[in-house]
């Protein structure tokens, strides 16, 4: 069944009240990048824990784990502190401590190797195929988070039901696989150049009318 479709007027209206602190979000989402390699990765671990769970609660997480020392804890250490607040604590630990040992302690390194400045759609695919845990919608929300994902949308269900709510899609998808994720993602490209809010900007206010926020 089809969402009560939304005003694309007062999807303007609200946007123009909230542009300025989202655009203030995105800026700080860049100085992760330059915060260095340890930063860097805590946004990837976040990223790995955020399905199915809180962000909120994964962004406390991930703070703990950072008090004491992330890039050394092993992955039962990972996992405890997990427990506490996000779901599928032991799959996650297990991502995180996997992930550690392909990308750092050079991640940056990495990352500049597959592209995220030239081609960050194609990088996201590529972390997507091969860090467990990290599926289209995290590796987008990751490399978004650290500033590079202008271009890439963060398909989840708050957004896709907010595409269906102001008609940029018919239809919920069935699933999101790679081919209707890509799909989805040119619709929400689409509409957000028709209405004349960017991307990430879009992201960030269907966030923030879902949850109330303007978080990550």
């Amino acid at each position: 069944m089809a969402e009560k479709s939304g005003s694309l007027a007062g999807l303007k209206k609200e946007y123009a009240a909230k542009k300025q602190l989202i655009k203030q979000r995105l800026r700080e989402f860049k100085k992760t990048w330059k915060a260095g390699n340890n930063a860097v990765f805590s946004e990837l671990a976040f990223c790995i824990c955020t399905p199915q769970s809180s962000a909120l609660k994964c962004d406390a997480a991930v703070q703990s784990l950072n008090e004491k020392n992330l890039i050394k804890l092993s992955n039962t250490q990972i996992a405890a502190i997990l427990s506490k607040k996000v779901r599928f604590h032991n799959n996650k630990a297990a991502y995180i401590a996997l992930a550690r040992g392909q990308l750092m302690p050079d991640i940056k390194e990495k990352l500049t190797g597959l592209g995220i400045e030239s081609n960050p759609t194609g990088a996201r695919n590529r972390l997507a195929e091969n860090v467990k845990g990290l599926g289209m919608k995290e590796s987008s929300h990751f490399l978004r988070n650290i500033g590079f994902g202008a271009q890439l949308a963060i398909l989840d269900r708050h957004i896709v039901r907010n595409l269906l709510r102001y008609g940029a899609i018919k239809e919920m998808p069935k699933n999101l696989n790679k081919k209707n994720y890509l799909l989805v993602e040119e619709k929400m490209r689409q509409f957000s150049k028709r209405i004349g809010i960017p991307l990430a900007e879009l992201d960030l206010l269907f966030w923030s009318k879902e949850t109330g926020k303007i978080f990550k």
